[in-house]
C-alpha cells in the first residue's frame, strides 16, 4: 500500500504518508461540493473535517502506543483511519489479541469524544443550529459536518471487519479458537459483507459518504488481509528454504586486488570472509572498491566487518530478519551449521527466493 501513498512528512520519529485513496475522497468532496449548490471550497472544507477526524483518531492512537511501549514506525492515512507500522521489536507484541483489544477502543473513543465536544460548543455558541438535522454531512452545513464525521468515523471502526478496529478484534478472537488462517478469511469474509451492506445502505437512504465507506472498507480489508494472509504463510518459511547454498567466499588472507577479480564473476554484493573452515567476518564489494582507491593494496582481513550474528537452517526466516537486519540494517546473514557456513541470505537475492519459493508451492500445495 505503501506505494499508492505520498509522504506529508516525519513527526516525533514516525514518518507520515496519505493514501492515494484519500486524496480521490478530496476530488469527490468538490465535485460534491459543486453539484449541490454550495462550492468547490466548501467541498474542500468537508474533506479537510474528515481529515482532521482521521488526524484526532490517529494521535490518540500513537499516544495509546507510546503508552503501551510500543515503537511506532510509520502511520499510512485512509479514510477509514490509519494502518501503523511497528519496529521489528515492537510488531509481535502489537499484534497480541490483548494489545488489539486495548487499541481498538482508543481511536472511536477519541472520535465520539471530539464529536461531543464539537456538538456542546456549537450548541454553547450557536443556540440555532440544530445537530439532528438532516442531512447531517453536506458542504452546506460544516459545523454539524465535523460533529457527525468524527461520531460516524467512530461508529464505523467499531464494526467487526478488517482493517477498522473492530475487524482487528474479532480477527484475534476468532484466531485463538480456530487458528490464524482461518481467523483471516472469517474476517476478510465478513468485512466483505458488511462494506457491501454499508454501499447498499448508502444508496436506498441515498448517503454517498456511507457508500464511499463501504468501499473503503472494502478495498482496505482486501489490501490488509492479503499482506496478512503472505505473513503468516512467510512465518512458516526457514531459512534453508530460502538462503543461497551457491555462494562465493573470501579468504582472510586474500588481497584487496584478488577478491576484487573473484567478484568479477558472481552477482554477489556481499561475501563471507573465512580463516580455513570458519566464518570470521564479511565484506562487501562496494568496501573493497573503497578500501583499494584509498590504501592501495592490502588484505581483506584490514577491511572486513567483525561484527555479525548468524542463523541456523531451520531458525525462521521471520523472526530472523526482525532480529538481525530489521535491528541493524545486516548487509548479510550467514546461515550456520555447528560452526560451518551452509548458505547466507542478503537483502538482493530475498525477494527472488522468495519469489521461487511461492511458485513452487503453488504447483505443490503440500510442500
Amino acid at each position: 500500500m505503501r506505494g499508492w501513498s505520498f509522504p506529508l512528512g516525519k513527526f516525533f520519529g514516525v514518518d507520515v504518508r496519505i493514501h492515494t485513496f484519500f486524496l480521490l475522497l478530496l476530488l469527490v468532496a468538490i465535485s460534491y461540493g459543486s453539484a449541490f449548490g454550495s462550492t468547490g471550497g466548501r467541498g474542500f472544507v468537508l474533506w479537510l473535517t474528515l481529515l482532521a477526524a482521521v488526524i484526532i483518531r490517529e494521535v490518540a492512537r500513537a499516544v495509546a502506543t507510546l503508552w503501551n511501549g510500543l515503537e511506532l514506525r510509520s502511520v499510512l492515512l485512509l479514510p477509514t483511519g490509519g494502518l501503523f507500522t511497528y519496529s521489528p521489536e515492537s510488531t509481535e507484541r502489537a499484534a497480541t489479541p490483548e494489545m488489539q483489544k486495548r487499541m481498538a477502543l482508543v481511536g472511536p473513543i477519541a472520535n465520539f469524544v471530539a464529536g461531543l465536544l464539537l456538538a456542546a460548543l456549537v450548541l454553547t455558541i450557536s443556540p440555532g443550529i440544530n445537530p439532528l438535522e438532516k442531512p447531517w454531512i453536506t458542504p452546506a452545513h460544516l459545523l454539524r459536518s465535523a460533529i457527525w464525521m468524527n461520531l460516524l468515523l467512530g461508529a464505523v471502526n467499531l464494526l467487526p471487519a478488517s482493517p477498522l478496529d473492530g475487524g482487528r478484534v474479532f480477527r484475534g478472537e476468532f484466531a485463538k479458537a480456530h487458528g490464524a488462517i482461518k481467523g483471516l478469511r472469517a474476517a476478510t469474509g465478513l468485512g466483505q459483507l458488511i462494506s457491501i451492506a454499508m454501499i447498499i445502505a448508502g444508496l436506498l437512504l441515498p448517503n454517498m459518504w456511507l457508500v464511499m465507506l463501504g468501499a473503503f472498507v472494502m478495498i482496505g480489508a482486501h489490501l490488509e488481509d492479503q499482506g496478512l494472509l503472505l505473513q503468516a504463510d512467510a512465518d512458516t518459511v526457514r531459512m534453508r528454504d530460502v538462503m543461497l547454498t551457491q555462494f562465493t567466499t573470501l579468504s582472510a588472507s586474500d588481497t584487496l586486488e584478488e577478491a576484487l577479480q573473484r567478484s568479477v564473476h558472481t552477482l554477489q554484493d556481499v561475501f563471507p570472509v573465512v580463516r580455513g573452515a570458519n566464518l570470521v567476518g564479511a565484506v562487501s564489494r562496494q568496501g573493497i572498491v573503497e578500501a583499494l582507491h584509498a590504501e592501495g593494496n592490502g588484505y581483506i582481513q584490514g577491511v572486513m566487518t567483525r561484527s555479525f550474528q548468524t542463523a541456523g537452517p531451520d531458525d525462521s526466516l521471520v523472526k530472523t530478519l526482525r532480529r538481525i537486519m530489521g535491528g541493524q540494517g545486516a548487509q548479510m546473514v550467514p546461515v550456520l551449521e555447528g560452526d560451518r557456513i551452509v548458505g547466507i541470505i542478503t537483502p538482493q537475492n530475498l525477494a527472488h527466493s522468495m519469489g521461487m519459493l511461492n511458485q513452487r508451492r503453488r504447483i505443490r500445495p503440500q510442500e
